[in-house]
């Protein structure tokens, strides 16, 4: 009986044909005995393959159908509207409108773009290219009220401003919600809510095309890419999960094409805007480590370090060479860039957890950043003439170097950088000085600094007399 009512659900069509070929088969006396045990052994294995793959059934296994009653992708929810979710979050989106410098020609333009409302006492965020030309802002929320702002802190590498509004009445304004940039999956659906072409609070909506793309412009280069339509005039707006949540800084759009837009990761932007906040600019911190960023040969991710520098933050926290970061703050680090955007965002003083292995053992770290040299400073670092305990970076006085800065040869020895917050940075000492003795005793390069460093007291003053243009004097450094 099970095997008839399988053989019922197959294609009209073929179940036709089948009893076609049986009733000829009985009705006229010419027809082969064959053909009829032939047309029976067929039907019965149909039906059995029915029944062993209910969605295949009738299409002889080219392809499947869902039985009325599967329940589909698991987890998936085909959204209806959007509606809801717009009113919930709309009101947290400005338009920004800036009165910019003069031109050549002695006019000034004017320019608009998005933000969002961060906090409700009048913090608002948008991008660096939006108000870095600005000598007015006015910043007009959704209903209608307008207030002149002012710029807190911006970075052009990460193209994020942070701004705050003047004169806020006690009504608090409508302030976002922020949420985890790293969770996005590829074909999560988000919305995109600004300003383009100055037509307010436009809305658009799309999903992830992809995630950490590196567009060319610089070291931060991290940026989500959506079909969500951004236009000028969307800079500086949010791009909204579907729990209405900010995981992107709409910023730029590929020219070239359709339905390519890019947003700035929240969680970049959540370890940039303290830094903005109290030094109005992206004042970078620095571990003190070299990293091989050579990719791993097994399955998990994590960086070598290389080197540490002497009293470096790294140093201080005890990172040795040989152990390999595995996670920043928790989140894990995969390449050398990634580490680089976690802690050259993070603001100088900045405690950061550094989880390592080390051998077999795993264990957590804790590094209070310091400000990240100037790159010429870093790579004297690692140069011969690294005076690291002292803080300074040094070059011998040879003919060529004498004969460029108009000194004798071997006069002195020069200081070609100096690392922030040490000694010498304490002391005054800059890049240029020349270096005539140590502790009284005459020096022409650095064999004979070291060797008179030696003869001192670990841990005591140095007592350095240098030339600075025309001028000698006196310059004690306290290691």
């Amino acid at each position: 009986m099970a095997r008839l009512m399988v053989a019922l659900s197959l294609p009209r069509s073929l179940l036709l044909f089948l009893l076609g070929l049986a009733t000829a088969a009985s009705a006229e006396p010419g027809v082969d005995a064959w053909l009829q045990a032939r047309a029976r052994e067929h039907a019965v294995w149909l039906a059995a393959s029915a029944e062993r793959n209910p969605s295949a059934a009738g299409h002889l296994g080219l392809w499947r159908e869902r039985v009325a009653d599967d329940p589909g992708i698991p987890s998936f929810v085909p959204p209806t509207s959007l509606a809801p979710l717009i009113r919930a979050v709309e009101a947290g989106v400005v338009n920004i409108t800036t009165v910019n410098v003069r031109d050549q020609l002695g006019v000034a333009r004017r320019s608009s773009g998005s933000g969002f409302v961060l906090t409700p006492d009048g913090l608002v965020v948008t991008n660096n290219h939006v108000v870095a030309k600005a000598q007015q802002i006015v910043v007009r929320l959704a209903d209608g009220r307008e207030f002149s702002a002012e710029v807190v802190g911006r970075d052009a590498s990460t193209d994020v401003a942070l701004l705050r509004v003047r004169d806020v009445s006690p009504e608090e304004l409508p302030a976002v919600y922020l949420g985890d940039s790293d969770r996005l999956e590829v074909g999560d659906w988000v919305v995109a809510i600004g300003n383009p072409f100055g037509l307010d609070h436009s809305v658009a909506h799309g999903m992830i095309s992809a995630k950490e793309r590196v567009l060319g412009v610089g070291a931060f280069d991290d940026f989500i890419q959506t079909d969500a339509l951004i236009n000028p005039g969307n800079s500086g707006g949010p791009l909204f999960n579907m729990r209405g949540e900010v995981v992107g800084v709409n910023t730029a759009i590929m020219s070239q094409g359709q339905g390519i837009g890019f947003a700035v990761p929240i969680n970049m932007v959540k370890d940039l805007l303290p830094n903005l906040r109290e030094n109005g600019r992206l004042e970078r911190g620095w571990l003190g480590v070299n990293i091989d960023d050579a990719r791993p040969t097994d399955e998990k991710s994590f960086l070598v370090v290389k080197g540490v520098y002497r009293r470096s933050p790294a140093a201080k926290a005890g990172i040795r060479p040989g152990d390999r970061v595995v996670a920043v703050n928790g989140k894990p680090i995969g390449s050398y860039l990634q580490m680089l955007r976690k802690v050259a965002l993070l603001a100088p003083g900045t405690e950061t957890k550094l989880t390592l292995l080390s051998g077999a053992e795993t264990r957590e770290v804790t590094v209070t950043l310091s400000e990240r040299p100037a790159p010429e400073t870093l790579e004297a670092l690692d140069s011969p003439g690294n005076m690291d305990e002292l803080g300074m970076v040094l070059k011998e006085l040879s003919p060529e170097v004498a004969s460029q800065l108009g000194h004798e040869p071997y006069a002195g020895v020069l200081v070609t950088g100096v690392v922030p917050r040490s000694p010498a940075a304490r002391s005054g000492l800059s890049a240029g000085d020349l270096i005539i003795e140590v502790n009284r005793r005459r020096v022409k390069d650095m064999a004979a600094i070291r060797a008179t460093l030696e003869k001192g007291e670990a841990g005591s003053n140095v007592l350095l007399r240098v030339q600075r243009g025309d001028v000698q004097q006196y310059v004690a450094l306290s290691p």
